[in-house]
């Protein structure tokens, strides 16, 4: 999603391709990973590194996970650790295959070989919220 720089709005959705069609969860969590998702990168910065959400009109992870789950009629999200991980290593991945079409030389975008250094942390992320899943470490 790029957000306005002034306003408290979306004004584009990027890769629609990714949305998932079958578990709702999916696509949500994919778009909430953005409030724990690292990033380092002043070009891109996560919601997770904006200091103060209510000044820029971004809910709070909690809040927004609270209006989800109110208009969606669920009593809560307990598998949220389970969705990042599925989320993030599948990004994780896709970011990996943007890196080798870089090598290849058939990558379209100028600057996809930014991308590799997002990689190593993006699939570290995703492995620690599958050990807060459960999964054994």
């Amino acid at each position: 999603m790029i957000l306005h720089p002034t306003e408290p709005k979306v004004i584009a959705v990027l890769d629609w391709e990714l949305s998932t069609l079958g578990d709702p969860l999916a696509d949500f969590t994919y778009h909430l990973m953005s409030w724990e998702m690292p990033s380092n990168d002043p070009q891109r910065p996560a919601i997770s590194g904006v200091k103060d959400l209510k000044a820029h009109g971004i809910p709070t992870k909690e809040e927004y996970v609270a209006r989800y789950c109110e208009l969606t009629g669920r009593s809560g999200l307990p598998q949220l650790d389970y969705y990042f991980a599925y989320n993030a290593f599948r990004l994780a991945g896709i970011l990996q295959g943007i890196v080798g079409r870089v090598r290849d030389g058939t990558a379209s975008n100028a600057a996809a070989a930014e991308n590799e250094a997002r990689v190593a942390p993006l699939a570290q992320f995703a492995y620690a919220c599958a050990l807060r899943a459960g999964m054994p470490a």
